[in-house]
């Protein structure tokens, strides 16, 4: 990262996000980064939190070099719908998550658009562990399918098919579950951290103990001048309940 713009913008906060494989929290890996980078998505001043102006904002990310997300570039407003179907139809393909729609002067609010590749995806994940994260997930992730089908007034052909790959984004996970518990699996997440310091690994396993996560630290493995560790996080909820009904309980 270019420190240089600090200097030259001490009032100016950069936000952003790391994205790539070693965030527990992104599990798409869209931008072909190893371990981890800072990507921006807005400038802000410092006090007010008011954001730069999509040019300003873009004029800066170019000079100092930064990583930031895609930039689609500008769309008069009477051919967004149109344009945003276009990307969000090339963005599915790739299952890559959606757009944030901005105001070129950043006085509107912003709005979110995602694909139903990516609605899907979300999940396939959360009923993987339905017991966990099935209910945050199911409702607003549907609602999109719904809206988008008839915003984009589908045939019954197309409807029919994102029927389809709803149905299986739910179910096909579930059955993965319940099966691997009734032949003795144990249900977990998996992630991985890259850390310099082993003490760093330690102090993070007490933290996640504390908060009461059930979790399992492979041993580390050394990557040039650090260590990677892969972690896997027991969904307790999700395995007890399912053991329980297997076993006879009602739901």
């Amino acid at each position: 990262m270019n420190l240089n713009f600090f200097k030259d913008f001490p009032e100016l906060v950069l936000y952003g996000e790391m994205i790539g494989p070693d965030n527990l929290y992104i599990s798409k890996d869209i931008y072909n980064v190893e371990s981890v980078e800072f990507y921006i998505f807005d400038i802000r001043e410092k006090n007010s939190g008011k954001p730069l102006k999509i040019y300003k904002k873009q004029k800066i990310l170019e000079k100092y070099g930064f990583f930031h997300v895609r930039f689609f570039g500008e769309i008069l407003l009477e051919n967004v719908p149109r344009e945003i179907e276009k990307i969000i139809l090339e963005l599915g393909e790739k299952e890559h998550e959606g757009v944030v729609i901005k105001d070129p002067e950043m006085v509107l609010s912003q709005l979110k658009y995602t694909s139903s590749q990516s609605n899907c995806s979300d999940l396939r994940h959360a009923f993987k562990f339905y017991n966990d994260t099935g209910r945050d997930y199911m409702l607003s992730r549907i609602v999109r399918e719904g809206f988008q089908t008839v915003e984009w007034k589908e045939n019954e052909e197309e409807f029919k098919k994102r029927c389809m790959w709803l149905g299986e984004s739910i179910l096909s996970p579930l059955r993965e579950s319940i099966g691997g518990v009734k032949d003795g699996q144990r249900l977990y997440e998996e992630a991985k951290i890259r850390v310099r310091d082993l003490k760093t690994v330690k102090d993070f396993e007490d933290y996640l103990k504390r908060l009461g996560v059930d979790v399992i630290f492979e041993e580390p493995q050394v990557v040039e001048e650090e260590y990677l560790i892969k972690i896997k996080k027991i969904n307790k909820s999700t395995n007890d309940k399912t053991q329980a009904i297997l076993q006879g309980e009602l739901w």
